[in-house]
């Protein structure tokens, strides 16, 4: 289980939000089999949906965030609900690249230099709300301030980091949104740009085993904090039996029966359907022209 810590400052111009997300990270890791550089840019994709999905405003809606870079990783896909809740993939989880100069993964690298950011809004109505922008960096976090600045016409600093550890598991994943309100005072501006540059790195903030508040406040110093509440995240996702149906109804009667044919043909009784984002295993057959999933 992760935390998001939502506060605003005292003005009411600056809003932030920072999250604490290793378990969710470590979770992804496991069901997905990542290499290092795959985790931390899962991972950091990962974060970023759950802050993004956390500023939506109604239970129902949920946002989609897609990196697709030049680089050797493929895509990179996350979802997140309202309350910051995430699932995601990404198409290369095995990829190996060597380490940077400075010793650290190469995560611009993986996901590549060239391509798009894209964000899809799920907001209840009869069409989502889809933005893309072009790919910054392929470091995410700065890909993500890119979104905001161009689509959004919203001032944001955003990190996100995910530490790795020798054995390849997570040993800390966190980062923070920052964002500019209308009527924000230019001294604040210059004032809250100054401490983040400032700020130790997130994972070296993350691996001190600070809580959320105290990474907020040494992200921001000089500014005090009205904290609003904290969400309890995690990675999480929603397939069912029911939406396993679904999909196979939703292919029709005359794709269901070569599916049909195709299990008698192969001696089976049933096929095996893999969930891409948790792993879950599913059995679907035919029965009296019913669909039957367990």
């Amino acid at each position: 289980m992760g935390i998001i810590t939502r506060a605003i400052t005292d003005t009411g111009v600056i809003r932030a939000m920072v999250i604490d997300g290793t378990d969710m990270v470590e979770q992804a890791r496991l069901i997905h089999h990542t290499s290092p550089v795959a985790t931390a840019a899962l991972g950091r994709t990962l974060l970023a949906a759950s802050l993004m999905g956390s500023m939506l405003k109604s239970d129902n809606e949920s946002i989609t965030l897609r990196i697709v870079g030049d680089g050797p990783l493929g895509k990179i896909f996350a979802c997140s609900d309202a309350s910051g809740c995430v699932r995601g993939l990404v198409a290369n989880p095995s990829l190996q690249l060597p380490l940077r100069e400075d010793g650290k993964l190469d995560v611009g690298g993986a996901v590549g230099h060239h391509g798009f950011v894209a964000v899809s809004k799920d907001l209840g109505t009869a069409e989502p709300y889809v933005s893309q922008v072009p790919l910054v960096s392929g470091e995410i976090a700065e890909d993500i301030t890119s979104y905001y600045a161009v689509s959004e016409q919203t001032g944001t600093a955003c990190a996100l980091g995910v530490l790795v550890g020798s054995d390849g598991s997570v040993k800390a994943a966190g980062g923070y949104i920052i964002q500019l309100l209308p009527n924000v005072y230019e001294d604040e501006v210059l004032k809250l740009e100054e401490s983040i540059r400032n700020a130790p790195p997130i994972t070296t903030l993350m691996s001190q085993q600070l809580d959320s508040t105290s990474i907020l406040q040494a992200v921001m110093t000089g500014f005090t904090l009205d904290i609003l509440d904290t969400l309890p995240v995690s990675y999480r996702c929603n397939c069912s039996k029911e939406r396993v149906e679904k999909a196979l109804a939703a292919l029709g009667r005359a794709e269901l029966l070569t599916l049909a044919i195709e299990i008698k043909e192969k001696g089976e009784t049933a096929m095996n359907i893999d969930c891409e984002f948790c792993d879950r295993q599913y059995s679907a057959w035919f029965e009296d022209g019913n669909i039957i999933v367990t």
